[in-house]
């Protein structure tokens, strides 16, 4: 998969910024803190996931004094060319299109090209609370099967209802209907439970394989699920349900199910959360990413276009040189961005300076 050119017009501090003819290889944007080297690569990524990692709304993509921010580019993939055209608005509802024509879900697109990026947004995965490793998984989840983007919120609907059940009865026992809401958050969940677990495996192998290389110790990577399966999901689920139900009905909550799930990360044994440096941190996140990438490259049969925000600053030389070889031997496209001329690595196929939003090929 190939990103074959890209033009932003008043997205962040890019007034109107246009790459053509982009090679394969390791492609890099240099530039001062401030300049816009990170908002080129987030254009880059929008254009398929549709959203910012950085942001939780559209305003602040649009350059300040427009109304609207626009992002275009052209992937070449083995399935043919797919032109993507967004229009970002400050206010209202963004507006997008495929190949001239509007889609109407995430998924359309997200079936025809693929893109991953990391950035510094990405510690929490590793430090935060286990909200942010659930939303990961769901991440992986809809990366490696983009149709499967209904399932956590439709779960998470389930789950609000019956906790309102379960905060509105004043009664003794359970409230009247709840065993069918139980029944829903066992369908829901299930499925929730079995996609994560699929997707943590295939994940799994490439992201330890990816931190020995870079750290030279292995990263453990570990689905753990609240719901404790031995053999079907459902089964297991309704069994822990009935344990737990006198707790729930205190407690007026649901407490049995993949919203209190976690994806365990360990370093030399020890929980990466609470023991790892703040390098071993870096390195794990980066790993996470770029496991996730061998495995939708090996899901659709050609790697996706990785994008990777200042990928040196938390590491040592020597982790920097593994980081810059390991990026480099990738197949396809990866973009990173570095601060300063001396990060630029010797393998690098293309460098982009950027300076107060504008963009120029060296060279």
């Amino acid at each position: 998969m190939r990103l074959q050119w890209v033009e932003l017009r008043d997205f962040r501090n890019h007034t109107h910024s246009r790459i053509d003819a982009i090679p394969e290889g390791l492609l890099v944007a240099v530039g001062a803190n401030g300049e816009g080297k990170t908002n080129l690569l987030e254009a880059m990524h929008v254009l398929y996931a549709l959203e910012s990692p950085r942001a939780s709304a559209s305003e602040p993509l649009v350059r300040r004094g427009a109304d609207a921010g626009y992002v275009r580019g052209e992937f070449h993939t083995l399935g043919g060319k797919v032109l993507v055209e967004i229009e970002v608005r400050a206010h209202g509802a963004n507006k997008v299109q495929v190949n001239r024509s509007p889609i109407r879900r995430k998924r359309d697109l997200r079936k025809q090209v693929r893109s991953i990026m990391f950035g510094p947004f990405d510690l929490p995965v590793v430090t935060g609370d286990p909200a942010r490793r659930r939303a990961f998984m769901d991440e992986v989840v809809v990366a490696l099967v983009p149709a499967s983007d209904t399932l956590t919120t439709t779960y998470e609907r389930v789950v609000r209802q019956r906790n309102r059940l379960l905060k509105e009865h004043d009664g003794r026992g359970a409230p009247p209907g709840l065993e069918a809401w139980d029944e829903q958050l066992v369908q829901t969940g299930a499925a929730v439970i079995e996609a994560r677990a699929a997707a943590v495996a295939a994940i799994t192998a490439p992201v330890s394989e990816t931190f020995q290389d870079i750290a030279g110790y292995p990263l453990v990577v570990r689905y753990a699920p609240n719901v404790q399966v031995n053999g079907d999901v459902g089964v297991a689920f309704r069994a822990q349900l009935a344990t737990r139900s006198d707790d729930e009905l205190r407690r007026r909550s649901s407490l049995v199910g993949p919203h209190r799930d976690d994806l365990e990360l360990a370093v030399r044994e020890l929980g990466a959360r609470g023991f790892a440096s703040h390098g071993e941190t870096w390195v794990a996140a980066l790993s996470l990413r770029l496991g996730l990438a061998d495995a939708v490259g090996a899901a659709i049969g050609e790697p996706p276009l990785l994008i990777v925000d200042d990928p040196y600053s938390a590491l040592d030389p020597t982790r920097r040189d593994h980081v810059a070889t390991r990026l480099a031997a990738r197949g396809g496209q990866v973009m990173i961005s570095v601060a300063d001329d001396a990060d630029v690595p010797r393998q690098a196929t293309r460098v982009w300076d950027v300076r107060a939003g504008a963009v120029q090929v060296r060279g």
